[in-house]
């Protein structure tokens, strides 16, 4: 069952990001896509379909195709968080403004259904001539998945049926013509099974399939394709096969390869398949790839994809801090794969690594203003290195306002505004929480009543779960999972502890609940050390520190502005602050603001946002000698540091900022 419809937020941390996306992002990103935001880079997405209808109509072009090649892609995954933030919160302006870009996107379609600004209005004649680089079917897949969520939003069809007719389009192409290849850019595997769903035309399922299938089936496909055309969008090699995972079948690959994005959605994608399909072969594949990623190639923030070139994993083990790509997207595409393998087992490892890239990269990817972003999450920034320096000039140290190449930014907006859909899952009448979110559930239709959290998560670790039945009670089992941080989860049932077994790292409660019912769950969020494999060695000897879902890192801001010379002082008692109110300053508790060294920077560096908790660890700053090397041990000073939720970084000007932390007795 889809939650996503069914689930209201309530939430005072989750829901107050979605309410900004709401009434700022999504409103943003539109004064954006048409090109209404002064000092933002240009996007022209929108124009470029007008461009292309205007031509469709007349035979002439006002104007000319601007931006990358999957340009259209940006208008898509709006649209897609509109639909969303429509199902959730009617909004008949946006409505209209929606349907009237969907109108254009009609218009912008051919006569036998293929639909792409880009060759329509600037290479006509190379339609499908390079899957490698010009990402047509990515385009596709992302307006297949907006026009799916407009009509599950607004139950408008009309998106639908233009998308149903480009997926048609396609079956016709790679089907019926039997045309060779597969997408040189994952995404329409997963799309065409959102449609298959909501259409029931099994035609979908059956060319999702096809490209799961023929992906890597003949390796030396991009380098054939190559030596046809006598063209090219940007270069790329047609043999560097793992970068877009066609070097083998892809139930023989075994580790995860190549652009982070592209292997991740090709993942949900045969995660989607292999369900339907019941292919315990391909199950088995996804299985191999979660645990190549998760336990080999993932930063403990969530993020993935280690290297710049090519947006990439690279070896195992390989994770490198300063210069980490760990692009959003790549983290909210992990999410998806999570979601999809949760789906075929409901194992809390999966919810666990969801919630991870969720509260740490993906949140750490948007300001807290809504209109600033990252696409680059790295664990170690330096500024005047990093952003400038050869092989740090992609890790910036503040948010841009946009990108040319803005896949992120939407990205971000619609995930979070679909996040009912991450929280639950119903399966006939087991209720799983997977994500703690405050709001409603309505189960009216399965369990004959709602349920209802209340919870002050992600800074308090109690949840609870309250029962409001149509009739007497709601017969249901409730399944909560068991976070993998939390040693000591206490649960009760109106307040004695509750009888419930636990499977796959969630507990089952069962019962007929009435509306004098309440479980609560209380977990434990005392701080803990994080500790690398051995093999990681960019933080060997280093510790990290995390509390419940968050991660917590040094700013330069609290701590005299420099964060390199610190030390952690090993096991010693590290002291949660009150949470951040407009009182006062968070950063500085009144039990150590007359403390020497770093307590006194804190007290004039800027306030953390409203109900952020920061952490007080002692430790020592090394004093530098003068001289680039020494051959005295650096003098250690007694200070206190403080440490902010990874995701707040960046939010009060440039500042120094490191997640592992060197650890001293």
């Amino acid at each position: 069952m889809d939650t996503l419809k069914l689930f209201q937020f309530d939430d005072t941390f989750i829901g107050k990001y979605v309410r900004l996306v709401q009434d700022v992002v999504i409103p943003y990103q539109e004064r954006v896509l048409k090109d209404e935001v002064a000092g933002a880079a240009k996007s022209h997405a929108i124009e470029n379909f007008r461009l292309a209808a205007e031509l469709l109509e007349t035979g002439k072009c006002s104007g000319e195709f601007y931006g990358m090649v999957f340009q259209d892609s940006d208008v898509a995954k709006w649209l897609e968080a509109a639909a969303y933030s429509l199902s959730l919160r009617p909004d008949r302006a946006l409505e209209e403004r929606c349907d009237e870009v969907i109108a254009i996107i009609g218009r912008a379609q051919q006569a036998d259904g293929y639909l792409n600004t880009y060759f329509t209005v600037k290479a006509p004649d190379k339609r499908w001539d390079n899957l490698l680089e010009a990402h047509e079917l990515y385009c596709a897949g992302h307006m297949i998945e907006a026009a799916v969520a407009y009509e599950e939003g607004t139950g408008k069809k009309s998106l639908l049926t233009i998308m149903c007719r480009m997926a048609d389009h396609i079956y016709t192409h790679f089907i019926t013509e039997k045309a060779p290849g597969c997408p040189g850019h994952p995404e329409i595997e997963l799309a065409l099974m959102r449609l298959y769903r909501c259409t029931g035309e099994e035609r979908y399922q059956e060319l999702a399939a096809h490209f799961v299938n023929v992906r890597g089936e003949d390796p030396d496909y991009f380098m054939e394709e190559s030596k046809r055309r006598n063209w090219t969008v940007w270069n790329a090699d047609p043999a560097a096969t793992e970068y877009n995972q066609s070097h083998m079948p892809v139930r023989e690959q075994t580790d995860a390869v190549g652009h982070a994005v592209r292997a991740v959605y090709l993942y949900s994608g045969m995660a989607d398949v292999a369900f339907l399909n019941h292919d315990d072969t391909l199950i088995q594949a996804c299985r191999t790839l979660w645990d190549s990623i998760t336990k080999r190639r993932m930063y403990v923030t969530g993020a993935i994809g280690s290297a710049y070139e090519g947006e990439a994993f690279t070896r195992d083990y390989h994770l490198p801090n300063d210069t980490a790509y760990a692009e959003t997207c790549a983290s909210i595409g992990l999410i998806f794969f999570a979601k999809r393998m949760l789906e075929q087992e409901k194992d809390s490892r999966y919810a666990d690594t969801m919630e991870r890239a969720l509260y740490n990269c993906v949140l750490a990817g948007m300001e807290m203003d809504g209109t600033k972003f990252f696409y680059v999450n790295p664990l170690e920034t330096i500024p005047g290195i990093s952003g400038e320096a050869g092989s740090l000039k992609h890790a910036l140290p503040n948010r841009p306002g946009w990108f040319t190449c803005a896949c992120c930014p939407p990205n971000v907006a619609r995930l979070l505004c679909s996040l009912g859909r991450y929280a639950w899952s119903v399966e006939q009448k087991t209720v799983y929480s997977h994500l703690f979110i405050g709001g409603s559930l309505d189960l009216s239709d399965t369990c004959g009543g709602t349920i209802t959290v209340r919870t002050g998560y992600p800074y308090n670790g109690e949840v609870e779960y309250r029962f409001h039945p149509i009739k007497d009670a709601m017969p249901l089992t409730l399944a909560v999972r068991l976070p993998f941080w939390s040693a000591d989860t206490q649960i009760s049932l109106n307040c004695k502890e509750a009888p419930f077994v636990t499977k796959g790292g969630y507990a089952y409660l069962t019962g007929s609940f009435t509306a004098l019912d309440v479980v609560t769950v209380q977990f434990d969020m005392s701080v803990k050390r994080v500790f690398a494999d051995t093999n990681v060695y960019a933080d060997s000897a280093r510790t990290a520190i995390s509390r419940g879902p968050l991660l917590y890192c040094a700013e330069g801001i609290d701590n005299a502005g420099d964060v390199l010379s610190l030390r952690m002082a090993k096991d010693a008692e590290i002291k949660v602050q009150s949470p951040a109110s407009k009182a006062g300053n968070p950063a500085v508790p009144a039990a150590v603001s007359s403390a020497p060294s770093a307590a006194v920077s804190a007290a004039v560096s800027p306030s953390l946002p409203d109900g952020v908790t920061a952490l007080r660890v002692p430790g020592y700053r090394l004093q530098n000698s003068d001289s680039l090397y020494s051959l005295t041990r650096p003098l250690a000073t007694p200070c206190d540091i403080t440490l902010i939720p990874y995701y707040t970084w960046g939010n009060r000007g440039l500042s120094q900022m490191r997640v592992w932390l060197p650890e001293t007795e």
